[in-house]
């Protein structure tokens, strides 16, 4: 089923994503959800409270990405209760982020490329991992979505001023998307 995406200035986006047990009840229907609603959007990531779940569930699709990463092909994972452990900051990247809850925003985003993270698979399986690459960049987006915290909250001071209107606009419900949102009231 393809779920709504909740944009900018809904008050769940700003709040921390709480655990979740692991008989969690329809879980495998929310991830296979959470998936069909992300390609349909045409994103490579979605995190549960973009779809108005306060919980710590990520889907990342890294596939579409196979022509020019060819180790992302197939790549198409679930994380439960994901956390970041460690940032290796030694090495950092400036590349633009969107956002599936703040369409048409496109903004330069410095993260370090090398991350340390924990998390269950959608088998519940344990994974404690170092992450690089364009995979680790994901991962803090989807991840910081998590704290309550949106790509446009790393962006430089002028930037901010840049974007202000944008998000004003969006705050007050005026979205333009090709695909099903739910904005605030």
């Amino acid at each position: 089923m393809i779920l709504p995406i909740y944009t900018y200035g809904q008050s769940i986006l700003r709040k921390v994503a709480e655990d979740i047990p692991i008989d969690y009840p329809g879980l495998n229907e929310l991830i296979e959800n959470m998936f069909e609603t992300m390609e349909k959007s045409n994103g490579v990531g979605l995190a549960a409270p973009q779809i108005g779940k306060s919980i710590r569930v990520v889907v990342i699709s890294l596939d579409v990405l196979k022509d020019d990463f060819p180790e992302y092909e197939g790549y198409n994972h679930a994380f439960i209760n994901p956390h970041i452990v460690e940032v290796d900051d030694s090495e950092t990247a400036l590349l633009d982020e969107g956002c599936l809850s703040l369409p048409g925003l496109s903004e330069p985003v410095r993260r370090p490329t090398r991350i340390h993270v924990t998390y269950l698979d959608e088998n519940l399986q344990p994974h404690d991992e170092w992450v690089d690459g364009y995979l680790a960049r994901v991962m803090q987006h989807e991840f910081d979505h998590l704290e309550g915290v949106v790509f446009t909250d790393k962006i430089s001071p002028l930037r901010k001023q840049l974007v202000k209107k944008k998000l004003e606009m969006m705050r007050k419900g005026k979205v333009s998307c090709s695909y099903r949102v739910k904005t605030p009231r």
